[in-house]
């Protein structure tokens, strides 16, 4: 293999990470303690999440609806085309993770969520086939996992079932009439679009699935059906950093600075392409570089209408000028294909199984407390799928984070903040970001996530003694030893010492 000086210095840089502050994985044979806590998915968060938590002693049990096969979430159910578009740098889901370059395939993303599965002696905590359909919490506030008393009892809860579910696939007016091909964007491995033109009904992250098999098995051309402009943005780890560092999380009067510089560096002569109405920061970006360079070699296009129906030989597609809303006026056109591919996206998972108080208005996901936590029941984390547009990375250290932010609620009752404080966290939040174009939790960014983390720990002295933990994963024996001692006076008062079933 040939050295590559970039790849030796990155590796380097991971192993420090790992060594740094990766939590020890727990021997075989290994007693775990209180709190224990319920994992629901065994995707790329619920995985993170588990071994933080049996990294730093405390027990845990993933439930998992598929069999061993879905272990990595979505990540286990895409093409092998499918890639990380962002750099690999921002996708640290864990400090063990050791990428071997800055742009992972679905096959070493995969590998990475199974090894780190393993390592933590997770196989041995995970039920599968185990589909969760209620939680909730007995008069001594455990939590039961669908009134089934065999899975024992838990002190808190990680929802971490993503944003992704099931593959949407609508049904469109004269669909059966196409002589063609239809397949699902997720649906592609073993199909070829080599010599054929390709149309890709939708804009949005599952547009970007399917040009990666358009670009790997050489179609013709290929033809994006787009309802709405989205921004799209350069596949660049600083450009992807940068956009980021938007700590107020909203359209402010810079915003204009990185748009026009990605109108004229990045989209250049395709400039029509760029929004006009929806600003940078309002809505997820489509990362993507492949697009501009497809269509200024003449082998893609990008229209922007509404769909009518299929033809025989294609799309009946109504194409609006630029500015035209959704399902404004425009001009009737065929767009012929030999193939289409609905990157019409996913349907987002439930979270019904939580009780229905964590829902009542206003505090409804995504308005929760740092945006995961529920103010009607702080044992609860919904970790990385409440979360509505953003820009930064779904799969970095803040899952690690609010891990340890719910260990440290559930083990320390002077950092755990109360429903009422919750809530003014949320309204304040709702305020300073009243005059954003979407609601306050519609969008954030990642230094923005950050702020709150920040904020969370500063604003009460008793958490400032956990900070190095939860930001850093260091200092484990605090927890630790703050449940040996609330044992200690439990036994002193003539209470019984819980420990998991």
């Amino acid at each position: 293999m040939k050295f590559h000086p970039v790849l030796w210095v990155y590796s380097l840089i991971q192993w420090f990470l790992d060594k740094l502050f990766s939590p020890t994985p727990p021997s075989p044979k290994a007693a775990l303690g209180r709190p224990r806590i319920a994992i629901i998915g065994a995707g790329l968060t619920g995985v993170s999440s588990a071994s933080h938590c049996v990294g730093h002693g405390f027990d845990v049990t993933i439930f998992e609806a598929g069999d061993e096969k879905s272990v990595g979430g979505i990540w286990s159910r895409v093409n092998n085309t499918s890639g990380l578009q962002i750099h690999s740098i921002m996708y640290r889901f864990h400090p063990s993770i050791r990428w071997a370059d800055g742009y992972p395939d679905r096959q070493q993303i995969v590998s990475q969520i199974t090894q780190l599965w393993k390592r933590y002696g997770l196989h041995e905590r995970t039920r599968f086939e185990t589909r969760v359909t209620s939680a909730r919490q007995d008069r001594s506030g455990r939590w039961i996992i669908n009134n089934d008393l065999s899975f024992g009892y838990f002190d808190g809860v990680v929802a971490a079932v993503g944003t992704c579910g099931d593959p949407k696939t609508p049904h469109m007016p004269n669909q059966e009439t196409f002589k063609g091909e239809i397949f699902h964007s997720s649906k592609l491995d073993g199909k070829t679009a080599a010599g054929k033109k390709v149309l890709i009904i939708g804009g949005g992250a599952s547009a970007v699935e399917a040009l990666e098999f358009v670009v790997h098995t050489n179609a013709a051309s290929t033809s994006v059906l787009a309802r709405s402009d989205k921004w799209i943005i350069p596949r660049n780890a600083l450009v992807d950093m940068l956009l980021a560092l938007n700590i107020f999380g909203q359209e402010t009067i810079f915003s204009w600075i990185p748009e026009t510089l990605l109108k004229k560096l990045f989209y250049r002569s395709l400039e029509d392409l760029a929004p006009t109405s929806g600003g940078l920061f309002t809505e997820t970006p489509m990362v993507n570089s492949d697009i501009f360079r497809q269509i200024r070699n003449h082998n893609a296009e990008w229209l922007r209408g509404d769909i009518v129906g299929f033809s025989e030989n294609g799309i009946r597609f109504r194409q609006r000028a630029k500015g035209v809303p959704k399902g404004g006026p425009g001009r009737e056109i065929e767009v012929k294909g030999d193939m289409v591919i609905m990157a019409t996206g996913y349907q987002r998972p439930s979270l019904s199984f939580l009780p229905s108080e964590v829902f009542e208005e206003p505090y409804h996901p995504p308005k929760w407390y740092l945006q995961v936590f529920p103010p009607r029941n702080v044992s609860i984390c919904c970790n990385n799928c409440t979360y509505v547009n953003a820009i930064g990375t779904v799969g970095n250290y803040h899952i690690g984070i609010y891990t340890r932010l719910l260990l440290m609620f559930l083990v320390d009752p002077l950092a755990r903040p109360q429903e009422y404080w919750m809530k003014r966290w949320i309204d304040m939040t709702s305020f300073l970001k009243s005059k954003a174009p979407t609601g306050a939790f519609d969008f954030f960014t990642y230094s923005e996530l950050i702020y709150w983390f920040v904020f969370c720990i500063a604003i009460n002295p008793f958490r400032w003694k956990w900070a190095p933990f939860v930001f850093f994963g260091i200092g484990s024996v605090l927890p630790k030893e703050i449940v040996r001692r609330e044992d200690q006076i439990r036994n002193g008062m003539g209470m019984t010492k819980r420990h998991p079933e």
